[in-house]
């Protein structure tokens, strides 16, 4: 268990290290399998990642609230309400993944096939495993079949859920999908989630305990760029113009074809794999469905990435759908570059109001690198690479824990937590469980308030950088131990 804590894949402690903490921690009456339960929850690499495909109205969204057990993605008795946020945090028996929710499609505009399959697409080239929900009432339909062909090409681990299956008595229409060529159909209620038990149990044997490396396919590969943001802000323009060709066509339907994905590109005298995520244009009767795809390809785009670098449109005031895919880089932990395009075209008015709008607006991603430029006319083209740069430098440093706890013992002595209830909380050590963004869990004495983890999120940017990158701040409250006689 050690070695999985304090290996050498993500850079966390050290052997010396590891051993110089669980002393201080058992000093300050921290149990080791407390401590070590902490760091290994804090100290994951990426987590696998499960995509729940399916055609229209199997009940994929109430599938997904079953699985991380609340009532997150939207469920109405009709196609195509799914919006916005695609990726969720699960649990089960103890380990952790992401659900990619695939509900949302474009009704009566491409035909349910070529929707379907556009979207489970997308899903499928970001996830580990698949859980491929049918309608067991209904049976295997031609649409089903299409979902199929994409999931064996695509050689994803699949679990077929046979949903709708409220009693014994629809085990027989579950039985039926063995025609599928899937192996054993699960038989599941989502709505009253019957068999979802045993159900989880097949997703965890298909997910990886660790996720396949996607940062390149070498020891010193190229590193791996998302560029993403809400549709026509001029992705597709900032991609060709650093390739120096035409390398990406706009199609104007939303998820009909797939754009070549990775683009490598040499920048700065470097190879870069750009992950593109450009190709979709809204026409006004398509403005849902667009939406929806931008967010799901958007989504897979990032889990693939270590950079997102997110193109804003200078020209327009930031939008909710900015803030969204600014949260969703965020939440994944990548890397961040804010790239603010067209540039070139303001006047002195826009830009007034555009530094207003990013103080208040883009305030929680401060530390962001950003870079202003211009797609069009290749304006500061230049600055994007090290901008790239700072962000990943940030995103992999670590703070040796010696370091880290003389920094928190000035730190609470200048700065201590407020008296809350007569009781005064207290930040006793810490270390950095891992980086890729830095991840750093914090041993306490009592409850530790958000407003005193952002204070503290807030100086270790101050004494350490972290440019560019999210950081994770868990706290560890030391359990209350009758005194030993």
């Amino acid at each position: 268990m050690n070695d999985q804590i304090h290996g050498d894949e993500h850079g966390e402690l050290g052997d010396a290290e590891y051993a110089e903490f669980m002393e201080l921690a058992a000093q300050e009456g921290f149990e080791a399998d407390e401590v070590e339960g902490a760091l290994g929850e804090a100290g994951h690499g990426p987590l696998p990642v499960l995509a729940v495909v399916g055609r229209p109205n199997v009940g994929k969204s109430t599938l997904v609230n079953r699985i991380i057990g609340r009532r997150e993605a939207v469920v109405e008795d009709r196609p195509g309400v799914t919006r916005d946020r695609v990726t969720y945090e699960a649990e089960w028996a103890g380990r952790r993944f992401k659900v990619v929710d695939t509900g949302g499609w474009e009704q009566d505009v491409l035909g349910i096939d070529a929707s379907v399959a556009a979207q489970a697409e997308y899903a499928i080239d970001a996830a580990d495993a698949v859980v491929f929900v049918v309608d067991a009432t209904v049976g295997a339909t031609d649409t089903d079949e299409a979902v199929v062909k994409l999931l064996r090409r695509a050689g994803k681990p699949v679990v077929l859920c046979a949903n709708k299956v409220d009693g014994p008595s629809g085990e027989a229409d579950a039985a039926m999908l063995w025609s599928l060529g899937l192996g054993e159909p699960m038989p599941v209620s989502a709505l009253h989630g019957r068999g979802t038990g045993d159900m989880l149990d097949e997703v965890l044997k298909a997910l990886p305990d660790a996720p396949a490396q996607r940062f390149g396919t070498a020891v010193g590969g190229p590193r791996r760029i998302a560029l993403i943001g809400r549709p026509n802000v001029g992705k597709s323009s900032l991609l060709n113009k650093v390739a120096g060709e035409e390398r990406v066509v706009v199609n104007e339907l939303a998820g009909t074809t797939r754009d070549p994905v990775d683009e490598l590109i040499e920048l700065g005298g470097v190879t870069w794999k750009f992950v593109d995520t450009a190709g979709i244009r809204k026409r006004v009767h398509l403005q849902e469905g667009a939406d929806y795809y931008a967010s799901l390809r958007t989504a897979a785009a990032v889990e693939k990435a270590e950079v997102a670098v997110i193109l804003i449109d200078a020209s327009e005031t930031i939008s909710v759908q900015d803030q969204r895919i600014v949260t969703m880089a965020v939440e994944a932990g990548r890397a961040i570059v804010i790239a603010y395009n067209k540039w070139d075209t303001l006047d002195e008015e826009r830009r007034y109001y555009l530094e207003r709008e990013i103080e208040t607006e883009f305030q929680q991603i401060a530390w962001a690198p950003r870079v202003n430029v211009s797609a069009q006319t290749g304006r500061h083209m230049e600055k994007l690479v090290p901008a790239i740069e700072t962000a990943l430098a940030g995103w992999e440093t670590r703070v040796p824990t010696g370091r880290l706890n003389a920094f928190l013992g000035e730190l609470v002595a200048a700065h201590p937590h407020p008296i809350r209830g007569g009781k005064q909380p207290r930040i006793l050590f810490g270390t950095q469980a891992g980086t890729k963004p830095p991840r750093f869990v914090l041993f306490a004495s009592g409850f530790i308030e958000a407003g005193y983890r952002r204070f503290v999120e807030r100086r270790l940017r101050e004494e350490f950088g972290f440019e560019g990158t999210p950081i994770h701040i868990s706290v560890r409250v030391r359990e209350k131990r009758g005194r030993k006689k």
